[in-house]
């Protein structure tokens, strides 16, 4: 099974580009998008035919116009699809799609989370609103692993974890996405059953997934990797590559791939 995942920043805009044609040339199963900014019926008949090749597609926009907003192509029906977190704090955000593939019951089976976690970078109640999504995400990730479930949790994840991580670490260390309190959350899901797959299998690689639009920063490759494959211990074993395929473009973020046996 393959899953993309990627931060258009703009799924009309995409299409225009042209940039959707990479996504919908990889033969995934599903692909994740966020920040698409759209609802579906603000999509022309000719920006839907692009998405014709999945004849699947699970939409969770926000609330306002033209702002966030996650969705999730599939080529099959997934067995049980659930939009947002469930509490109300978060959800008018539209910043998660969770979808379970794999018959209930099965050890194969698993729940995949595509989320568009919050941005600091507007202020000190902003990285409050982030670090209590990280907190209340966990939670429910936490009861879903009590009750046996396997979980991949992808997307913007709007955090650097270590230092590798970012063209500039010591130049971030007070820059949101790259804060002491957002990174410690990743760790905090790594001691609670997942995997940062793509970290696991390139220890020492630098590579990014977000460049900044200003001072030509993809060209310069001063980049964050800001873009995760979270999967449980169980799962990790499946998982036959996760590749960030930089070199597509289209968005201020590229794709991540994620190949699972």
């Amino acid at each position: 099974m393959k899953i993309i995942t990627w931060n258009i920043n703009g799924l009309r805009a995409v299409i225009e580009k042209g940039a959707v044609d990479w996504a919908l040339s990889q033969t995934a199963d599903v692909v994740c998008l966020q920040e698409i900014k759209a609802r579906p019926e603000q999509l022309t008949p000719a920006q839907q035919a692009k998405l014709a090749a999945y004849p699947v597609i699970y939409w969770n926009p926000a609330h306002r116009p033209g702002y966030s907003g996650v969705a999730t192509l599939a080529k099959q029906p997934a067995d049980e699809v659930v939009y947002g977190l469930g509490h109300p704090e978060f959800d008018h955000e539209g910043r998660v799609i969770r979808s379970r593939h794999g018959a209930a019951g099965d050890e194969a089976g698993f729940w995949l989370y595509n989320i568009y976690f919050p941005n600091g970078q507007r202020g000190q109640e902003r990285v409050d609103y982030k670090l209590r999504f990280y907190a209340y995400l966990l939670e429910q990730c936490d009861r879903l692993h009590a009750a046996g479930e396997q979980i991949i949790l992808t997307g913007d994840f709007n955090t650097a974890h270590r230092e590798i991580d970012l063209a500039n670490p010591k130049e971030n260390e007070t820059t949101s996405g790259f804060l002491p309190e957002e990174r410690v959350w990743i760790d905090y899901y790594l001691e609670h059953g997942f995997v940062d797959i793509w970290r696991e299998m390139n220890p020492e690689r630098v590579q990014y997934t977000w460049w900044t639009y200003i001072t030509n920063a993809r060209r310069r490759n001063v980049g964050w990797r800001l873009d995760y494959f979270l999967v449980s211990t169980s799962l990790a074993s499946r998982v036959q590559d996760v590749i960030i395929h930089d070199e597509v473009m289209g968005s201020d973020h590229c794709p991540v791939s994620l190949t699972l046996a």
